[in-house]
């Protein structure tokens, strides 16, 4: 480990953690809604 994490207390380690946590399942929601693999049928505007 770096010296920087051996001075973190376990809360801040695991805040850390979630945030990291957080960014990575945003950019993957956001993945798939862009390529529409999200499992929801999206509203047909056209009729």
């Amino acid at each position: 480990m770096s010296a920087a994490n051996d001075k973190m207390t376990r809360e801040e380690r695991l805040a850390a953690k979630l945030r990291e946590n957080l960014r990575r399942r945003k950019t993957q929601t956001r993945e798939m809604r862009e390529s529409g693999e999200d499992g929801v049928s999206k509203p047909d505007t056209e009729r």
